[in-house]
């Protein structure tokens, strides 16, 4: 039996195809990222921290447009380095994410095209949330207050 090793480019058209079956395509990832970051700016606690870092919101929307189309479609147009983005944002606590999660939840469920889509985005969006606060936090220690580690 001969084992057939998928390119690129064929493991991509089976992710578009796979994404497409739950109504994911290019048209609704821009949906949902326009959608949860109006959102995310028009939060009492979480638009100002943004605001502070993003000063012009064009750019920054295009590449979660890339970001989201290369986690959900393996699109392969993102290519920035978000931990060390992240790490330099000195106003973000661990609650933060929560309260960042809960948008993307309720954004979803505002706008995904099926349920099957909401949960692939969900996730997705929760491993990626762990992923930065570890990143950003590290382990909370016994102790230490919102999870920051202490010196």
């Amino acid at each position: 039996m001969e084992t057939r090793i998928r390119t690129a480019d064929e493991r991509r058209e089976e992710i578009a195809a796979a994404a497409a079956s739950m109504g994911v395509d290019e048209d609704y990832i821009s949906t949902l990222v326009d959608t949860f970051y109006e959102r995310v700016r028009a939060h009492p606690l979480l638009g100002p921290v943004f605001d502070e870092a993003i000063s012009d919101w064009g750019p920054h929307l295009a590449k979660m447009k890339d970001f989201w189309a290369s986690v959900a479609l393996n699109a392969g147009r993102y290519s920035g380095k978000p931990v060390p983005k992240h790490k330099a944002l000195t106003s973000v606590q661990p609650w933060h994410f929560d309260i960042w999660l809960g948008l993307f939840r309720a954004t979803l469920t505002d706008t995904a095209p099926s349920p099957e889509a909401a949960a692939y985005f969900m996730e997705r969006a929760e491993r990626i949330a762990e992923s930065l606060k570890l990143a950003m936090f590290g382990l909370p220690e016994i102790g230490a207050p919102g999870g920051r580690r202490q010196s």
